[in-house]
């Protein structure tokens, strides 16, 4: 083999290496169910969105979610996450950036000083039925969210703890 058909091998394989890890690393930012950012994917938007003085933080799980699967079905289970995916993605828009914790819990920040729907019309969005096969799945939400300007120091990590806290004290007044 001459050096320059090693070369332009060699090249070639290197090629195809990066572009397979591009793809990973693309795909590791994506939920793979959802299409929904990752928590990295996430908080590397809503860093520089909470920048903003309007900035809203908001935090969604999703009620009886275990009760859905044993009642319905994994199939059935996978369509609500996909729903509420959708759902919150559609509310967030181009003002802000939605992604996907992990299990039935879910993430965004928005900015509000454009306009557009507030937390009841996400509530709204979220607690419609989905439809799945030929029946209707029964799906309810708790939201909680942080405005960033009532933060003392405007951080990711204390407005996620601070929705996290308003979303635990919904999911409690809905248990009553």
């Amino acid at each position: 083999m001459d050096a320059y058909a090693f070369a332009a091998l060699t090249l070639t394989g290197w090629m195809v290496h990066g572009g397979l890890l591009t793809h990973r690393l693309r795909t590791a930012r994506r939920d793979p169910l959802t299409g929904l950012h990752t928590r990295h994917g996430w908080s590397a938007r809503a860093e520089r969105l909470i920048r903003r003085p309007d900035a809203l933080v908001v935090l969604v799980d999703l009620d009886d979610f275990k009760h859905l699967n044993d009642t319905f079905g994994h199939a059935a289970g996978d369509a609500a996450l996909v729903a509420t995916a959708e759902r919150l993605n559609a509310w967030c828009s181009s003002r802000g950036v939605a992604g996907r914790l992990g299990g039935d819990e879910f993430v965004a920040v928005v900015t509000t000083a454009e306009g557009g729907a507030g937390i009841e019309d996400l509530a709204s969005l979220l607690h419609r039925p989905v439809p799945h096969g030929s029946r209707p799945l029964p799906v309810a939400a708790s939201i909680g969210a942080c405005p960033v300007a009532e933060l003392p120091v405007p951080t990711l990590t204390d407005a996620l703890a601070a929705a996290d806290a308003a979303m635990y004290r919904a999911k409690g007044r809905r248990r009553r």
